[in-house]
């Protein structure tokens, strides 16, 4: 298994070397209220958005998990409970003999 994700990820960064390469023009980015207007390469633009919109998305997974989150840590802590109360019932009794109780005869 983690040799194809070592194949996957060289592919990707051989996909990203070649459209790097590719696309070196210059564009001008400009955000329309401010006044700045940014020279920069075409793939690095491209690539920036593309890191961009994963982080965003990356984001919004790990808040929209945040209820389940919250439930399994809840369960958890209940679990742990439950497990200290049943140890605590099945462990013997001070005192107590380990023998089973012997069985009464059968009158025939």
């Amino acid at each position: 298994m983690k040799l194809v994700f070592w194949i996957v990820v060289a592919l990707v960064a051989v996909v990203l070397a070649l459209f790097a390469v590719s696309n070196r023009l210059s564009v001008a980015l400009a955000l329309w209220p401010l006044p700045f207007v940014i020279e920069l390469p075409l793939y690095l633009a491209i690539l920036a958005a593309l890191l961009i919109g994963f982080i965003g998305g990356a984001l919004a997974a790990w808040t929209s998990g945040r209820r389940r989150r919250r439930e399994n840590r809840l369960r958890g802590r209940r679990i742990a409970v439950l497990e200290r109360e049943l140890a605590a019932r099945e462990a013997p009794l001070p005192g107590a003999r380990d023998n089973a109780p012997a069985r009464l005869s059968s009158r025939g």
